[in-house]
């Protein structure tokens, strides 16, 4: 039960209509369109949820300010929301949502306690979290992918693969782990840097300096990036079929020039299945199960040349200017703070916080995108014995159960109509997509939106921010400086990556590790979900990209082939005219 003054409720209307349950009405619930900007599959949300391993965090670093992180499935939408850690309230699973049921309250005194305890240890974590993660954490998890990979799941039974499952969920959930103490002890470095600059320097706005303090350049995104990058560079210096066949105009057709010579066949193997099998555990929307990976189709590795062909992309310049800028702004934070204790202090917390860095790109190459894929793999595995035993007409069905089902449909005891009830899923979850979720449900108060995390849905200053001037104006929140003029893309789905042409303003739900193939050649980005410190703002800021995220409706009021001015520093995106389309 949240505390302090009510800023604002809603709790449904005739285009939102919300189902509420004793206790949930009481608690501020954000949209999670951070991570999971569509409506999420069934299998999904029973055992790949971010949200599943909250307690353990929560537990692990006594938090003062919250107990757990729970999830509410609305009209097929995820809404996530903390429990206070004084609320006594106890909460039990139920159908994707919570029921609450009253406990004994805790000590008033307790947060204030176990606070004292978070914050004589998190120093720690930020001296140290980078050494673990490269000496112990990163090579266990790196372990645990060695099973799964070489696993011969076509040769396996369908009792091999169910056991496997289990496996790959106690995988997922000791790697969501280690995402969440590195997460916190990150997070708060950076909360303590953003204090301690504030302290130097004075209050005020220095989203755009933290924003900027925030880059890396040694980390296994930039890796990716690069490996890309050697191949574009061996295809323009070897031209031949090879070439010749990525000036066609979309991946597929690459594809099948390449395969149509002995050349291109021997590129397939020899360059694009390495990167797979290295680089090719994500997909469009990492947090899902229904998303086809890079590792099952190469059509986006191929799509990412073909455009770092297209625009001649310079890596080596890129990296060289975000290393640049990151050295510009380490001295900016410092600049004008005497020496003295003060001015300690904040090289101190500075010194910390960029020490985790590089951990939020590579939590995401390990844990996000390549835990949840492994995942994937196998349940599409199970997916494929239940098609051959006749039980399923498509591997993909399987995200369309529940887990128990799956397990009770494995075993022969599931009863009904199994095609029918996967395909009422599937028309329901296709019938969301049409449906425009909330940012927010339930009761604003002052407690709940000062949740340290909200911060990267962009709370509280979406429950503030200003309406637009006009029909023809987008208002979102300042992600990226810079001013840029262009034609509208809207992209919101992997199969619209090869219509985006170069210069073009892309505007989308949200962006992940897999939408970076089009940063090297668009000029602009608008984004319906994030903030300050959320992927597409941090990515935008290393490619100099103007950038404004958190608009909510971005992707429904702009059309492609609209000319818009995108204004990075005032968080606003102009509709200027609808160009021949």
């Amino acid at each position: 039960m949240s505390e302090g003054a009510v800023l604002a409720t809603f709790f449904g209307d005739e285009e939102f209509p919300v189902e509420w349950e004793d206790g949930q009405r009481e608690l501020f619930w954000v949209h999670d369109d951070l991570h999971i900007p569509n409506p999420v599959s069934p299998m999904y949300a029973d055992i790949g949820g971010w949200w599943l391993k909250c307690d353990y965090m929560f537990r692990r670093f006594g938090t003062p300010f919250a107990s757990d992180w729970i999830v509410k499935i609305i009209n097929g939408y995820v809404y996530t929301a903390a429990i206070p850690a004084s609320a006594g309230l106890h909460a039990e699973a139920n159908e994707y949502g919570a029921r609450y049921t009253p406990r004994v309250p805790l000590d008033p005194a307790y947060p204030e306690q176990i606070g004292a305890y978070m914050g004589w240890t998190l120093p720690y974590y930020a001296e140290h979290f980078l050494t673990w993660w490269r000496g112990r954490l990163r090579p266990e998890m790196e372990r645990n992918f060695e099973r799964f990979d070489d696993y011969d799941t076509d040769g396996a039974s369908l009792l091999d693969l169910a056991i496997l499952l289990e496996d790959a969920i106690d995988m997922h959930d000791r790697h969501w782990q280690i995402h969440w103490v590195l997460n916190f002890a990150q997070f708060s470095a950076t909360l303590a840097l953003n204090a301690a600059i504030a302290k130097a320097k004075g209050e005020g706005d220095h989203a755009a300096l933290m924003g900027r303090l925030q880059s890396s350049t040694e980390n296994r995104n930039w890796d990716s990036i690069e490996a890309l990058w050697k191949i574009k560079e061996l295809v323009k210096a070897e031209g031949g079929a090879v070439a010749k066949a990525f000036q066609r105009p979309t991946a597929q057709d690459v594809l099948r020039a390449l395969e149509a010579t002995p050349e291109g066949r021997t590129f397939v193997a020899e360059q694009i299945v390495p990167y797979q099998k290295t680089f090719g555990y994500k997909s469009m929307w990492a947090h899902e199960f229904a998303f086809t990976t890079w590792r099952e189709n190469p059509a986006p590795v191929v799509e990412a040349i073909r455009g770092y062909l297209e625009v001649d992309y310079d890596f080596p310049a890129e990296l060289h200017s975000v290393a640049e800028d990151l050295e510009a702004a380490k001295a900016e934070v410092m600049d004008g703070v005497p020496a003295g204790e003060g001015r300690d202090e904040l090289a101190r917390a500075l010194e910390l916080s960029l020490r985790m860095n590089p951990l939020t790109p590579d939590h995401h190459f390990y844990i996000d995108q390549g835990t949840n894929a492994r995942v994937r793999l196998v349940l599409v595995a199970i997916g494929r014995k239940l098609v051959e035993a006749g039980v399923l007409a498509d591997p993909e069905d399987v995200m369309y159960l529940r887990y128990n089902e799956l397990r009770a449909l494995m075993a022969g005891s599931l009863p009904g109509d199994v095609a029918g009830l996967v395909g009422d899923r599937r028309d329901a979850r296709e019938a969301a997509f049409e449906r425009r979720p909330r940012d927010w449900v339930g009761t604003a108060t002052e407690e709940s939106v000062a949740f340290p995390y909200l911060s990267l849905w962009a709370f509280p200053e979406k429950l503030h921010r200003k309406p637009a001037e006009s029909a023809d104006q987008v208002q979102g929140l300042p992600a990226s400086a810079g001013v840029v003029e262009g034609s509208a893309r809207v992209v919101l789905s992997p199969q619209e990556f090869d219509a985006v042409k170069k210069g073009e303003v892309v505007v989308c739900r949200m962006t992940s590790p897999a939408w970076v193939v089009l940063f090297t050649k668009i000029s602009g980005l608008v984004t319906d979900a994030g903030g300050m410190a959320s992927h597409p703002a941090v990515v935008s800021r290393e490619f100099g990209i103007p950038a404004v995220v958190g608009t909510s409706d971005a992707t429904r009021r702009i059309s492609t082939g609209d000319r818009v001015r995108v204004n990075g520093a005032l968080g606003r995106v102009d509709i200027l005219a609808d160009e021949v389309r």
